[in-house]
């Protein structure tokens, strides 16, 4: 293992320094570094340029250049400093992380009402969830890495607050076990379920009015636990203030017992946020690669993305 992760051994020692440094720091090293990676990174360049151009359709190309530039300086903004929630002091984290609009969070912890945090993927949702579960119980979902590396460092990082940690592989009775005894759920459903989504449990529904297939799980878990759905996104601030900790009020009349319906109104609420910062969200990610039979056609027309598609699949 030593041989064959190398790599990942020479990045750890990285990632801890980064922890360690000045945010301000850190984040001027990541956008001129996701600046470079925007160059060279010509297959995920281009998916997120795909995919900005069908969710805002409004936008001329260089406003569409412009966010995903400025993703990828984000993204790495986000990996430098990623460290920070798995090593630094809850003090230090204290101080980074501010929280807006808490009275939507708060106020269903008050009222003892059981809880799920709507958590799409911007990219700073590493810190969000770690800084969470220094004040109440947090449960998340998480996939088994394949590098063993990262895996276990991100599985003690994650936990050493308490956060609970329930692989994907595990099923809903896990997460509807903990959040029925309170602990709320940072549950993060926003990516492609892939080409067997109808047996996962998934169902198509638009996201910035482009048909996605969309896992309609969290009605399910909504349904099932009486839960309180709110939605939630953590922002990385400018010049190296930090981070923010952004809530939204509870979904209305959810769930409905209509996946579909469901799907729809989680999507609408990702979709709030994104726009308001949408050089924070994971562009990256091929959102509309699984479509519906009778729609024909891979939505990422680039050549070199195809390619990436079918070896993963």
């Amino acid at each position: 293992m030593k041989t064959k992760y190398w790599t990942s051994w020479l990045l750890v020692p990285l990632l801890w320094i980064f922890s360690y440094l000045p945010v301000a720091w850190s984040h001027k090293i990541g956008g001129a570094l996701g600046a470079i990676i925007y160059r060279i990174a010509s297959v995920r360049r281009e998916i997120a340029i795909r995919n900005l151009e069908l969710c805002f359709p409004e936008k001329d190309e260089q406003d569409i250049r412009a966010i995903a530039k400025n993703t990828f300086r984000n993204i790495a903004k986000a990996t430098l400093t990623s460290g920070i929630g798995w090593w630094s002091s809850k003090k230090r984290l204290k101080r980074l992380v501010r929280i807006k609009h808490s009275e939507h969070y708060d106020g269903a912890l008050k009222s003892d009402q059981n809880i799920i945090l709507l958590a799409p993927h911007f990219v700073a949702l590493e810190i969000g969830g770690i800084y969470l579960s220094i004040f109440n119980s947090i449960t998340s979902v998480y996939q088994h890495s394949r590098n063993p590396v990262f895996n276990k460092l991100m599985v003690r990082g994650r936990r050493r607050f308490g956060l609970m940690l329930v692989e994907r592989k595990n099923g809903l009775m896990p997460l509807v076990r903990n959040i029925v005894r309170g602990s709320a759920l940072y549950y993060l459903p926003d990516q492609d379920p892939g080409l067997q989504w109808n047996s996962r449990g998934a169902v198509f529904a638009p996201f910035f009015g482009v048909t996605a297939a969309t896992w309609a799980t969290l009605g399910r878990l909504a349904k099932l636990t009486d839960a309180t759905v709110i939605p939630c996104a953590t922002k990385i601030l400018q010049d190296g203030q930090g981070f923010e900790i952004i809530f939204r009020p509870p979904l209305d009349n959810f769930p409905t017992g209509n996946p579909i319906i469901d799907a729809e109104t989680m999507n609408h609420a990702i979709e709030e946020l994104v726009r308001e910062m949408p050089d924070q969200y994971f562009w990256v990610h091929r959102r509309f690669k699984t479509q519906p039979i009778e729609q024909s056609g891979n939505p990422y027309i680039n050549p070199r993305a195809q390619r990436l598609d079918k070896q993963q699949n």
